[in-house]
């Protein structure tokens, strides 16, 4: 962890998992059923396999499969229940705040790398007065869900808009696809093992590095070796 802090410009945080726990209080399976819904009234079909995931996200990248009217109205609705999601939330992930902060003082980038919208991310961060901490905010590129993690395009994005080489990022992530979307990028990647069991597949997926708690990224961003 502190090798990788050390040789990090830019900090690159996902947002659900390490930041929010985005769907805490509308819980995803029922966000992803009714997304179902609106697939099937352009496709029975799609709707029907649709049903049988409860990740949001999953629906959406079924869209495609049927249209790109299909696609925009699945990206409609799933921003606006992401938005309506964050302000029913809660508090941030434990450390998370403080990771942020800790980041943003030690002269590093810092800059939210989702799959969620950018809607719902910026929704979140002035609910709870962490916008000032963040210098972008990247969240998914509208109706392109191919370009969601694991590929590496929001990650060369926020570098590029960052002002710094994708190189020198740090990607912190809980999920396989932030691991792959860091290393396809070239950038170094931080496994958030927040579930017990995840520690396997992050480190199969490319993490360096595991954590099991946001804390620890706000204690070694303040260790005197994290000097930048």
């Amino acid at each position: 962890m502190a090798a990788t802090i050390a040789a990090t410009s830019g900090l690159l945080f996902d947002f659900d998992g390490p930041i929010c726990d985005v769907f805490a209080g509308h819980p995803a399976p029922g966000v992803a059923k009714d997304l179902a819904g609106v697939l099937a009234q352009i496709d029975a079909t799609a709707g029907e396999r649709a049903l049988e995931t409860d990740d949001p996200m999953e629906v959406l990248r079924l869209a495609p499969r049927v249209g790109e009217d299909a696609v925009r109205r699945i990206e409609d609705a799933l921003t606006s229940a992401e938005v309506s999601a964050v302000k029913a939330a809660g508090l941030p992930v434990a450390g998370a705040a403080a990771s942020l902060r800790a980041a943003h003082a030690s002269g590093r980038r810092v800059a939210i790398v989702s799959n969620n919208s950018a809607a719902c991310v910026t929704e979140f961060l002035a609910l709870h007065s962490l916008d000032r901490f963040v210098h972008q905010v990247i969240g998914r590129y509208p109706n392109r869900p191919d370009l969601m993690k694991p590929s590496p395009f929001s990650l060369e994005r926020a570098a590029n808009e960052l002002g710094i080489r994708a190189s020198t990022c740090t990607l912190i992530g809980d999920a396989t696809t932030d691991m792959e979307a860091a290393t396809r990028a070239g950038s170094m990647s931080i496994g958030f093992a927040n579930k017990p069991g995840k520690e396997e597949s992050l480190v199969a997926a490319g993490a360096k590095t595991i954590i099991t708690t946001m804390v620890a990224v706000a204690e070694a961003l303040v260790a005197p070796s994290a000097a930048g």
